[in-house]
């Protein structure tokens, strides 16, 4: 299969990459400027240019380009960056596929479960109601904005994103060091939940939404067990043979990191992969020790 992705070089698309071409596929980057290799093709979002000759036989486009969310304090004009390149990217590249003559089967555009807010206690599935924060509205928009493609006869599937376990990026390469030097703690109360997945399970997950043409819409993108962040952070903590005794009380994230701390570190999602379930995927690291054990290994 032919399969075009954006956003091929960050963490999740780096794996997506080597993980499509070892199963057989060929897969061709969309990045932006002057493409470097025979398997790059251009664009630029911003300025709405694509080369659609080029996607000539592609039948799978994957869409994971964006600004990184947790990249530092919230301004109005990161917030808006955050926005645009999730929202007017993903826009663009949709009426672009839309408009080919020979149009691919499916896209894969990813979303977060950012989109459901800060709930608590909540069990939150692909049919629970959008949230009321920034992130929320930024992931109802971006999933709409693939609705070209989808009106265009182009299988849509978005799968919400919980936080993407790896050591070569994300959250946790970032809470290794600390943890390591056994000052792991946890954030606030400690009691919201947390929703994560390995990185490798990720890649298969989206391989197997290319390949599964009754997967449709949002798709949870998470371990079926989440956690309390007090109970992530004892049991990260316990992987690396520390102790958690320490917490970053909420009101020192929000003088460090304002709106974010309550919507990225303070929040609450307590998301559960019913789609996936539904349709058979079932994970390799389907906990957070087998995920750690697969991660750490002998460290």
């Amino acid at each position: 299969m032919k399969i075009v992705v954006t956003g091929s070089s960050g963490l999740v698309g780096s794996a997506l990459v080597l993980h499509l071409r070892l199963a057989g596929h060929e897969v061709l980057r969309l990045v932006r400027g002057r493409p470097a290799s025979a398997d790059e093709l251009c664009w630029d979002p911003r300025g709405w240019q694509l080369d659609q000759q080029a996607f000539a036989g592609v039948e799978a486009v994957v869409h994971l380009a964006g600004e990184p969310i947790a990249g530092g304090r919230w301004s109005e004009e990161r917030k808006e960056l955050i926005r645009q390149s999730r929202v007017d990217g993903t826009r663009f590249l949709s009426q672009a596929l839309a408009s080919l003559a020979e149009k691919p089967k499916v896209l894969v555009s990813v979303s977060a479960v950012g989109f459901y807010g800060d709930r608590g206690d909540e069990e939150l599935t692909e049919d629970s109601a959008v949230g009321f924060l920034f992130l929320s509205e930024v992931c109802r928009q971006w999933e709409a904005a693939a609705d070209p493609a989808l009106q265009a006869g182009i299988r849509v599937v978005h799968p919400r994103l919980g936080m993407v376990l790896s050591a070569a990026g994300g959250a946790l390469e970032k809470m290794l060091p600390p943890f390591r030097m056994g000052l792991g703690a946890r954030l606030g109360s400690g009691r919201q939940w947390i929703s994560f997945i390995h990185v490798l399970d990720l890649v298969r997950l989206i391989a197997f939404a290319i390949e599964r043409e009754e997967l449709a819409g949002p798709v949870n993108a998470v371990c079926a067990e989440p956690l309390r962040n007090r109970d992530f952070t004892d049991r990260l903590a316990a992987a690396l043979g520390r102790k958690a005794r320490l917490a970053a009380p909420a009101w020192a994230l929000r003088a460090r990191f304002g709106e974010m701390a309550d919507e990225v570190l303070l929040s609450s999602a307590r998301v559960l992969p019913r789609r996936l379930e539904s349709a058979g995927f079932a994970l390799d690291f389907p906990t957070l020790e087998a995920a750690l054990g697969e991660i750490l290994g002998d460290s």
